[in-house]
Order: structure tokens, then sequence, then C-alpha cells
């Protein structure tokens, strides 16, 4: 049991039907987005409010992929060779088609080269997530992945659809509950109850298997959050639209900031530490991966930055609707 007061909508917004099957109503608010008590990146936190919209009750599956993939004949990125204009020096073993996946490990290696456990993977693809000879056998039902950014907006526009802000998204996961560490209250284990698919034991070698799951779980799941979301935190890192930049550029703690979309695509670049010069998206939710030893951002504040030509095994989407909001009788 949690003792965080609900969000209080500003205005009181009946949901009408549904736009499209699977998605949930978001009632407009204001909430703390952020944190001060965990990674630097996540500072400061501070007061946002965001207008009602619908969202997708769980991240969008590979079946629900293959249905837009069928309709429209897109071809992902990861299913393209690479333009070697566009990265100059690189091997051209990484310019083939291929994604990023994860390779576990027989025992402890140094957690500051993230390069021990990734890999990228010649035809690794949203049809083939460990690669050549894999298949969505048994997987239909799980998240999708192995989608950059441009396939998951072609996915949206297709669908008559939008990807979340950063600032939506973070305020549905939290599912009407003020300042929680998680999206379903304080304690990560309630009970002893798994409510995430998330790593246990010590990354990235040792997999307790606690909650069941190895890699991705079937959506749905986990319990749902307040608003009836499922998979707001672990299973897969989900695509937000807003360009990656520090909370403190964009934002201050002392002031609510309305609906704030965007971010900064040069500052994305800028900021980038790998020094790829790549644009960067904000991704939230954390994943499989996320293991108290290394990635504690099974968290709704937690965020990192994805570049937008980089797929990987883990890293899927949700989309939204938005309302258009109508004008009152004065």
């Amino acid at each position: 049991m949690n003792d965080h007061a609900p969000i209080a909508p500003e205005k009181a917004t009946s949901a009408t039907d549904p736009p499209c099957e699977g998605m949930v109503w978001i009632p407009e608010g204001t909430f703390l987005m952020g944190s001060d008590r965990h990674y630097p990146e996540e500072a400061p936190a501070h007061r946002v409010s965001v207008e009602g919209f619908w969202m997708d009750r769980h991240t969008v599956t590979n079946r629900e992929f293959g249905k837009f993939v069928e309709a429209t004949g897109h071809v992902t990125v990861a299913e393209k060779p690479a333009n070697p204009a566009d990265y100059p020096g690189a091997k051209p073993e990484l310019l083939v088609p291929s994604s990023v996946t994860f390779k576990k490990l027989a025992g402890r290696v140094d957690l500051r080269n993230r390069y021990n456990w990734w890999v990228y993977t010649a035809g690794a693809d949203w049809r083939h997530p460990h690669g050549p000879g894999s298949s969505l056998h048994g997987l239909w039902d799980h998240p999708v992945v192995h989608v950059a950014f441009e396939d998951v907006e072609a996915y949206a526009q297709w669908a008559g659809k939008a990807l979340p802000t950063e600032a939506e998204w973070e305020f549905a996961a939290r599912g009407g509950l003020e300042a929680a560490e998680y999206v379903w209250g304080d304690e990560f284990t309630p009970g002893g109850t798994s409510m995430a698919n998330t790593w246990q034991g010590e990354f990235p070698w040792q997999n307790l298997l606690t909650d069941g799951f190895e890699g991705t779980a079937p959506v749905g799941s986990f319990p749902p959050n307040g608003y009836g979301l499922y998979d707001m935190a672990g299973n897969v890192w989900e695509w937000t639209n807003d360009w990656y930049q520090a909370h403190g550029v964009i934002q201050h703690a002392c002031c609510t900031m309305h609906n704030p979309r965007g971010g900064d695509r040069d500052a994305s670049i800028e900021n980038d530490p790998s020094g790829a010069r790549i644009p960067r998206k904000v991704m939230k939710g954390g994943s499989y991966l996320c293991a108290p030893n290394y990635c504690r951002r099974y968290r709704p504040a937690a965020r990192m930055a994805q570049p937008v030509d980089t797929s990987t095994c883990h890293l899927g989407f949700r989309c939204i609707v938005r309302v258009p909001r109508v004008p009152s009788d004065t």
C-alpha cells in the first residue's frame, strides 16, 4: 500500500469513446517531474502540467507492427545497410543491415565498458530479434524491438497517432501517484510480488529470473498502473518524441511548465558524450536488462538519450492521441 495522494486533474474531463481500440484516457493534471534523489540527468525535479490525452494500454507488439509492415511495405532501419557517407571511418561490418543485441556473459566484467555486453549483430531486426536464425515464434504478443526512431514515427503516422513527449509519458507512467519511486508506489516488490520485468541478480551475467522472464515478456504480464497502463516500467525502453537535453537547460524547479514539448535537436547533438554527433531522443521506462547493480532506471523519473539511428533488442514504443482543446464560451 502506498501513501501518495493522487494527482488531482486541473479540470474534470470525462473520457469519451477511445479513438482506437486498446487506448486509455490520461486525465489532464500537474505533477512533479524528474527526481533529485537518483541519477543526475533526472534533476532538477520540477512541476509540469499536461493536457489530457489517450495512450496505448501497452507497447506496440510484434503482431501490431507486422500489420503495419504488411499494409505499407515499410522496411526498418535495421533491415537496410547504412550509408558509409554518414559514418566516416566506420568498419564495413558495422554498415551491413544490423541491430544491437545483448550478450549474456559468464562472469563479472568492468561495468564501465558497455561494449562488454552490447554487440552489433548482422541480420538482427524486428523479425529476427536475436539475429539470423531467430524468429517471432511465440513472440507475437511481445513488444516489437529493433525499431529506430524513423520506424516508430512511420508507424504512428500510419496509425493516426503520435509519439508522447517525455512529460506526457512520465505523467502517464506515474498513474496518479505524486513523486512515487516506482509506477506502483515506493516498494519495489510489494509483498514479494514482481511488478515489472527487470533483471534480478548481478548484471550482466547472473539473472535469477525471479519475475519469470529472461528476455521480453508478453505485454500485460504484470499489473497495470493507476491509469490502466501496462509495462510503464521494465520490459522495454520506450521512445518519446523529445530531443534529449538536460532538465536544467529547458526548465526551472521553481516554475510550473505547461505541456513542454520537443527539446532542442542541436543540443541533443552537442551534449552527446560519445562524440558521434547523432541526434538523440529521450527514452523512458527501463527494460528487462535494468538491474540494481547497474541501471536502476525502472522508475518513472529515469531517462536516457538514444541515437535516432540506433535500434536495440530492449527498446520499443507506444503511441498517444491528443484531443484538441475546445475553447470555452465566454
